[in-house]
């Protein structure tokens, strides 16, 4: 499942909004509309930026993207929002509960127990909202 295409003529922003859609699906319009009224340009930076530009970026699939996000916003520790939007991001583009929990352990390796357990505890957040996956095999 690669996204990494840019059509002719697509502006950053309209690039950007596609892959939002495909990415975040819903999640990512709720932030950008939570910033409508306090930085609303901040939201197209949003747009244009990551997703216009990095997400669109030929080399990496989706997934491997999100196992990258997942991971780095695991290790900061302090940006659960975040991960939590893209641990939904994750599920959308294929990636299994078992696989967004395992590359959440890994990051007790680089980023400390305690970044580890908030990523697990976010995760269970967001499974807890979601049907429950049918297991493979």
């Amino acid at each position: 499942m690669t996204h990494n295409h840019q059509s002719a003529g697509e502006s950053r922003l309209e690039r950007g909004r596609r892959a939002l859609a495909d990415i975040d699906g819903h999640a990512g319009e709720k932030v950008v509309a939570s910033l409508a009224d306090i930085a609303p340009d901040f939201a197209t930076y949003i747009i244009e930026f990551p997703f216009g530009d990095i997400y669109s970026r030929p080399g990496l699939d989706l997934r491997a993207r999100e196992i990258a996000t997942i991971a780095a916003l695991t290790a900061l520790g302090n940006a659960t929002p975040q991960l939590k939007v893209h641990i939904e991001a994750g599920l959308n583009v294929g990636l299994s509960r078992d696989e967004i929990t395992e590359v959440i352990m890994q990051m007790a390796v680089y980023a400390g127990f305690p970044a580890a357990l908030n990523g697990l505890f976010a995760a269970k957040d967001v499974f807890a909202g979601m049907p429950p996956q049918k297991e493979e095999g």
